[in-house]
């Protein structure tokens, strides 16, 4: 993990803490559902509609294939409601479905709230197969974002 991550959250080589939540799709994806198959990067957004957010997320849509390639599903998730998260990917045209933590509990497990401002700060997990977080960042400024060549540069270092 790197400095800028938060201390309550878990840590390189830790479990990641496990999660059902509800999604653009019509179903609750569960995160123990990828263990043995593929790896996850967690994408924490701060709120649908914001520059920072909409560029970042639409980048992971037009990289798709490539994660699908690395054996990776991203799992792109905010604060904001299911139907908000269903406008918002209609609007852009984003190929990837995204999960609601309406109720903060995965931001809070994940040591990601910003309780201030009740939303999740910007930051990324990478679970491997094994389901045990293998890097992870959090931005100190959520106006910031890790580009999709830095992340899949992370993906390709697993090795898997």
């Amino acid at each position: 993990m790197t400095a800028t991550a938060h201390s309550m959250g878990p840590r390189i080589g830790d479990l990641a803490p496990g999660f059902s939540l509800p999604s653009t799709a019509g179903t609750d994806v569960d995160l123990l559902s990828f263990r043995g198959k593929r790896n996850v990067l967690l994408a924490f957004f701060p709120l649908a509609f914001s520059s920072t957010c909409t560029a970042e997320v639409c980048a992971f849509s037009e990289d798709f294939d490539t994660f699908v390639r690395a054996n990776t599903t991203v799992l792109p998730i905010s604060v904001d409601s299911v139907p908000t998260l269903k406008e918002y990917k209609a609007k852009y045209g984003i190929k990837l479905d995204l999960l609601a933590d309406f109720k903060r509990e995965v931001s809070r497990a994940y040591g990601v709230l910003n309780d201030a401002k009740f939303y999740s700060n910007r930051a990324y997990f990478l679970i491997d197969r094994a389901g045990r977080v293998r890097w992870a960042h959090v931005e100190t400024d959520n106006k910031q974002r890790r580009d999709d060549a830095e992340l899949l540069r992370e993906i390709e270092a697993l090795g898997a």
